[in-house]
């Protein structure tokens, strides 16, 4: 029997932060067949307003470190203001979204990062999805929104990295349905040159990931996205696309799939 299909797109924060780009976004994920899935962070948003309240952004490595102070703002700005823009202008788009944190109808679950040479704080790390209590709203006709955000089961909630929640949610929904997971964000695609915005890398798979990797191409911000696509490939999804808003037009120009 064939699976039915299903599409976790994850956002990345240029296009949250551009209201035209973040529109025509909303629009063609709207338009997007069969069920799907939607996954947003917020950080800038979060480091400007935790900015307003005389609250310092600490950061490591481009990873943040979350005090409590942080945690509330976090909180407010990714499940509250972020989150509920994006679902008012998908319902305007005739798509009926319901936003969620990790810790709604139980979804997502994590654990406190153990502290090591870092302290993060409350941060958490993915245990468990619960994709049957996610595919009940979608079958009651629901499109879920998830924020950056899951919790520990014991009433704390944890600041947790999108890209993982999204690669998280796309291997147990996969259990189910036959899973694409998609990271869009401004650029076209992975790029081999950094400089030039149209040397999209179009297919990377572990053979060349390891040369990329040895030549420096891929660093930073890249290093766990790309992690964490090759986990979901490994765990069952059938297939993992980084690209821009044009993955999802008719068109579908330049991008990068990623592939075992």
């Amino acid at each position: 029997m064939t699976k039915e299909k299903i599409s976790i797109v994850k956002i990345g924060g240029n296009i949250i932060e551009d209201e035209n780009a973040l529109k025509q976004f909303l629009q063609l994920f709207s338009k997007l067949a069969g069920k799907r899935i939607l996954i947003h962070g917020g950080g800038k948003r979060a480091t400007q307003f935790a900015s307003k309240l005389g609250i310092t952004s600490k950061m490591i490595d481009g990873r943040r470190i979350t005090d409590k102070e942080t945690l509330e703002v976090i909180t407010m700005v990714y499940a509250g203001l972020v989150n509920k823009k994006i679902v008012a202008q998908l319902q305007a788009f005739e798509t009926n979204a319901m936003g969620l944190t990790g810790a709604d109808i139980n979804s997502i679950q994590s654990e406190k990062r153990p502290v090591k040479e870092i302290d993060f704080g409350f941060v958490g790390d993915v245990k468990q999805v619960n994709h049957h209590g996610i595919d009940t709203l979608m079958t009651a006709g629901f499109t879920p929104v998830f924020c950056a955000l899951t919790h520990d089961g014991n009433g704390q909630l944890l600041n947790t990295n999108a890209d993982t929640i999204a690669s998280q949610i796309a291997i147990g929904m996969s259990e189910i349905y036959t899973t694409t997971l998609y990271y869009c964000f401004e650029l076209k695609g992975v790029l081999n040159d950094f400089e030039d915005k149209e040397s999209v890398i179009q297919k990377i798979d572990s053979k060349n990931y390891k040369e990329l990797l040895a030549a420096g191409t891929i660093s930073a911000g890249m290093l766990p996205k790309l992690e964490n696509c090759f986990d979901a490939l490994q765990k069952g999804v059938a297939e993992v696309r980084i690209g821009n808003t044009s993955l999802f037009s008719e068109k579908n120009n330049l991008h990068t799939t990623i592939a075992l």
